[in-house]
């Protein structure tokens, strides 16, 4: 019967490996970097459920996008409560902060996945042989034109001239 995380008193290296799906290296690289600090057995390293703690705010704080510097600092709690207030408000700005660049990155991949699923429609219909409805035309001149200019961009060729086509 294995013995419940919560209730261990110690963890091996291999244990808090495969709890949390990282590397024995990545947790020697996390003590190298002074955010864990596992006692020792011999030669082994032993990590308490304070550690496992740790381990578990640093890999929620990478998968947020802190850096490993920023974790530190957010781990570093005693300092945090005796230091002064601005210490915890200089915290709550890098957390506001972060918030904000997740609410951009989901923006920017929602737009990306509706370009993509656009695009997806226009290759169906197309295969098919379904004329695409004008709302997806539309989204394919946009796009051709913006891959145009990007490429005009990236060559130093200037843009070609306008054509504008009349519709009768």
């Amino acid at each position: 019967m294995r013995e419940n995380s919560d209730s261990k008193t110690e963890f091996s290296i291999r244990d808090l490996a495969a709890e949390f799906g990282v590397t024995a290296r990545t947790l020697r690289f996390y003590e190298q970097k002074g955010l864990l600090n596992p006692g020792r057995k011999g030669a082994s390293r032993v990590y308490s459920p304070a550690d496992r703690a740790r381990l578990v705010l640093i890999l929620r704080g990478k998968r947020v996008g802190f850096s490993l510097d920023e974790i530190r600092e957010m781990l570093d709690l005693e300092a945090i409560t005796t230091r002064d207030p601005s210490a915890l408000s200089d915290t709550l700005v890098r957390f506001n902060a972060r918030i904000d660049a997740l609410h951009h990155q989901r923006e920017d991949i929602d737009a990306a996945i509706e370009e993509l699923e656009a695009g997806k429609t226009w290759l169906e219909d197309r295969l098919a042989n379904r004329e695409p409805s004008e709302e997806i035309k539309h989204r394919a001149r946009a796009f051709e034109a913006l891959a145009s200019a990007r490429m005009n961009i990236w060559t130093g060729a200037s843009p070609e001239p306008e054509t504008h086509e009349t519709q009768t």
